[in-house]
């Protein structure tokens, strides 16, 4: 077993069984619904069907990222066990975790003089951070310490390529992010926006596409304009859906007819 903890945010939006299978540990965001409050714990407080279902009813929600007094309890477990910390937060562009995290490592670093405690700030979201953490995670099995790690993290952060679409504008009117007139027109024309992460780590709309079957080809085209040796690309695409698993399904058909190495 390493000397070390291999961590990220529960906001890496993968499987509780596949952190548990990697060894990677991870700490639960926030949100509330219709003013009760819940961990963002992998579907365990509620499951996601439930989620998606009151969303669409049109339930109140709101997001809360990890303050710096969870993260130095959090780290304070691992440090307690004699181990060293490798933390990856989500991206510093959406959320103000990195900042609370590195917060938390400054006063752990003091109560634990020594010890190594390193927080890089993925610049991702989502299953493309998970990729990034899937990454580590082999690395880690293959030998790699963690100051190892922690250079090549930094290093390869950007490698990893953040492409999202969206069928449905509801969320962006209820948000706030366009007008209730332009998502009214957006539906009616069938308007599938497509967006990807900058190298801030931000999410920026790229392209308006009509339909979901062009924003499909689109989304696969970009993953062939991006990935390393192109069509010949032979590492992992990890596909993450919000309700609709029937599009996911498509995207990864197209992908796997697309990159025959995969």
């Amino acid at each position: 077993m390493p000397g070390f903890v291999l961590s990220c945010c529960s906001t890496a939006d993968l499987p509780k069984t596949y952190f548990l299978k990697r060894d990677i540990r991870y700490i639960c965001f926030h949100y509330s619904m219709n003013g009760v409050d819940y961990a963002d714990d992998l579907g365990e407080s509620m499951s996601f069907d439930a989620f998606y279902r009151e969303m669409a009813a049109g339930a109140k929600t709101q997001t809360s990222q990890v303050n710096m007094s969870e993260y130095l309890e959090y780290f304070s477990k691992m440090l307690d066990e004699g181990k060293d910390i490798l933390h990856v937060t989500l991206s510093s562009g959406i959320s103000g975790t990195y900042n609370s995290a590195e917060r938390a490592a400054m006063i752990a670093r003091e109560r634990y003089p020594g010890r190594k405690i390193y927080i890089v700030d993925s610049l991702g979201a989502s299953s493309g951070y998970g990729l990034l953490m899937d990454a580590l995670a082999d690395m880690r099995d293959a030998g790699a310490d963690i100051d190892v790690l922690h250079a090549w993290a930094k290093a390869n952060r950007l490698r990893v390529h953040h492409w999202f679409f969206s069928t449905d504008l509801t969320f962006y009117v209820r948000g706030g992010r366009i007008s209730k007139a332009a998502g009214m027109f957006g539906s009616m024309l069938s308007i599938c926006p497509l967006l990807n992460m900058d190298r801030l780590g931000r999410l920026v709309p790229r392209a308006k596409v009509r339909t979901i079957k062009r924003v499909i080809v689109q989304i696969v085209d970009r993953m062939a304009e991006n990935a390393q040796d192109g069509l010949q690309y032979s590492g992992k695409c990890f596909i993450s859906q919000s309700a609709c698993m029937e599009d996911a399904q498509q995207v990864a058909a197209l992908v796997e007819a697309r990159f025959p190495k995969l």
